[in-house]
């Protein structure tokens, strides 16, 4: 039972990175860029949440509909001031900007909330569940995750299929130029992309912090980067990808954490992303598209 225990560990684990990873590969795939600022969204989002049940004493899922909204309002927000201006301006400008934007938010939360860790409360109190004798033991947060992912990849696909917004997405990722000939609001729909991304951040940081409930300031940096090794992995820009992405990187995790050991673990995790980017240069669903010269 013990594999079976770490498969639906790595599961659970990877659809936290996956919910993740769709926030990068959404604004990578009609941006263009990378927001590295997208891990500290998910602190952001475990902090407004904790705030809603622990001081204000709401339920937990109102403080979870808080904490999307809050960090989707952030989202637009930063995506106004911070992105927007440099539309037009350098990559390598761009990532400076979201490191900087990374920065901001972390020491804004240690000037809010101080350094001292924080223990999040759980949003899912279900009993756990067993089986074939209580050998099995199935975190009832476990199912939730993996439960929340699949509706996120089934809303977010319909969503960008048979939307006008979701069309509109799809046509600023392939030609933000002749998209603006036919009449669509470029700039809107980017900030739309970052307002779905970030309350998929704040999702996911409730989520995170349920399942690891000490809550920090540098709490989404290193999921974050995860995530983003996810979406790289699955083919950046690509929906299933991100998904397919982060469930086998959760898995690779725990079981490297299991038969190998805690501290290999993160380095074999980026090794694996060496290879498959060796032999898939785009990821196991990216598409190669030669830049014409």
């Amino acid at each position: 039972m013990g594999l079976l225990t770490n498969v639906i560990n790595g599961v659970s684990l990877g659809s936290v990175y996956a919910i993740i990873a769709l926030g990068y590969t959404m604004v990578y795939g009609i941006a263009k860029m990378l927001n590295f600022a997208h891990g500290d969204i998910i602190m952001v989002g475990g902090y407004l949440c904790f705030c809603a049940v622990q001081y204000l004493g709401l339920p937990p899922l109102v403080g979870v509909v808080l904490a999307c909204a809050g960090c989707t309002c952030l989202g637009i927000v930063i995506e106004r001031l911070a992105y927007k201006p440099l539309r037009e301006a350098p990559s390598l400008a761009v990532l400076i900007t979201a490191i900087g934007v990374s920065y901001f938010l972390q020491n804004s939360a240690l000037l809010i909330w101080k350094s001292d860790p924080k223990v999040f409360p759980s949003v899912v109190k279900l009993p756990t569940l067993s089986f074939f004798g209580g050998q099995l033991n199935v975190s009832p947060l476990s199912i939730v995750t993996v439960l929340t992912c699949i509706a996120v990849m089934v809303g977010l696909t319909l969503f960008t299929q048979r939307t006008k917004m979701g069309k509109a997405m799809r046509a600023c990722s392939e030609d933000k130029g002749a998209a603006q000939l036919m009449g669509i609001d470029v700039n809107a729909t980017i900030s739309m992309v970052f307002a779905i991304g970030s309350g998929l951040a704040a999702i996911a940081g409730v989520l995170l912090c349920s399942a690891y409930p000490t809550l920090m300031p540098t709490t989404g940096s290193l999921p974050g980067i995860k995530a983003f090794t996810a979406a790289v992995f699955g083919g950046i820009g690509s929906i299933p990808g991100a998904m397919l992405g982060g469930i086998l990187l959760g898995i690779i995790e725990i079981f490297a954490k299991a038969y190998i050991g805690t501290e290999l673990a993160d380095a074999i995790v980026f090794g694996v992303l060496i290879v498959v980017l060796l032999v898939r240069p785009a990821g196991l669903l990216g598409t190669f598209v030669p830049e014409k010269v």
